[in-house]
């Protein structure tokens, strides 16, 4: 499983979020491996949309032109409702984790629970990172062999994360890096 490494930032912001991952693309690493899931942030008085023209996701609202910038530089995107979690906005590998879950079924965990675990993270850590998106945080998550995610963890630690975890198949418990 030589390609089942994570690294997972945690950002308070959408801005700190798309700084980092503009700050991966300027460094040209490899766009098919990197994931981003946020919350949107709906209120009865905002109409917030989705829709798919011309090959990609649109949306508008709130935080439109984030999600719109961040659906043209990342493969995949997808609106989901989570039960207990709400609306998530999802671009990269785990879209396609979390749509193969739901196809398949997840059996016991919920379909974003099952994405994270096909893009390297550890079951025991999901709860963590469902409360973490519950609170209106951003997460961007690397996933590739093990030399590509230090790479990731280097130029993503010189952005303002408020955490940066390492999972690797072989470590019991990830390597924390407090920002």
């Amino acid at each position: 499983m030589k390609n089942n490494n994570a690294v997972v930032a945690i950002y308070k912001s959408h801005i700190q979020a798309e700084a980092a991952v503009k700050e991966l693309l300027q460094s040209k690493f490899d766009m098919k491996k990197l994931s981003i899931v946020g919350r949107d942030y709906l209120t009865d008085e905002e109409v917030v949309g989705y829709y798919h023209a011309g090959g990609h996701m649109r949306h508008w609202g709130k935080l439109g032109s984030f999600w719109g910038g961040i659906w043209g530089l990342l493969f995949g995107s997808g609106f989901f409702f989570i039960p207990a979690l709400g609306p998530l906005l999802a671009a990269g590998p785990l879209v396609g984790g979390i749509v193969g879950a739901l196809e398949e079924g997840v059996g016991g965990r919920n379909a974003l629970g099952a994405g994270l675990s096909r893009v390297g993270i550890p079951g025991r850590r999901v709860p963590q990172y469902e409360k973490i998106l519950k609170s209106g945080k951003f997460l961007v998550i690397a996933n590739g062999s093990e030399e590509e995610t230090n790479r990731a963890r280097q130029i993503i630690n010189l952005g303002e994360t408020e955490v940066l975890e390492v999972h690797q198949p072989s470590d019991p418990v990830p390597e924390p890096h407090l920002a």
